[in-house]
């Protein structure tokens, strides 16, 4: 009895440690671009406000700050990548929400399966946000914004 009990504890820590899920891919549309690093998204029946994991564009709709240095222009390519009615591909890291309620997710543009979060980060309309414990990618989305400073890409160029 007590080494079943012990099993069954494994197996459940194991599922909670367990790494990133992918979410149902096949009913995700892009509903609205809101800033450079947040949509709203269709799932089925509900709409629901994701932030992409591992990334930060500079502010433009923030209650308390001003428009940043290259905001609009991430918001612009945000838009150029994910028009309304996108399908996505959405995968989750280990924390599914974050203090607003907004869905935390990886995001796959389908059906060319673009990583959305690294092509902000690659092209330099994003620098990192590494918020643990959701730090899958940290180090691609590190080494995506190193090459765009030394690229002088796109923020780095025009806010440096």
């Amino acid at each position: 009895m007590q080494k079943n009990l012990w099993l069954v504890c494994l197996c459940l820590i194991a599922s909670a440690c367990a790494p990133a899920t992918p979410l149902d891919p096949s009913s995700a549309t892009v509903e609205q671009v809101i800033d450079g690093d947040t949509i709203e998204i269709r799932i089925g029946e509900k709409i629901e406000s994701i932030r992409l994991i591992g990334i930060d564009t500079p502010e433009t709709k923030h209650p308390t700050k001003p428009v940043q240095c290259f905001g609009p222009e991430a918001s612009q390519f945000m838009h150029e990548l994910l028009p309304e009615g996108t399908t996505v591909r959405l995968e989750r890291d280990v924390e599914a929400r974050d203090r607003y309620g907004r869905l935390l997710l990886y995001v796959y543009r389908m059906p060319d399966n673009l990583f959305v979060n690294y092509e902000l980060a690659a092209q330099g309309y994003a620098d990192t946000l590494s918020i643990e414990p959701n730090i899958m990618h940290r180090s691609d989305f590190s080494r995506a914004v190193a090459q765009a400073r030394t690229n002088k890409l796109g923020l780095w160029k025009a806010c440096r």
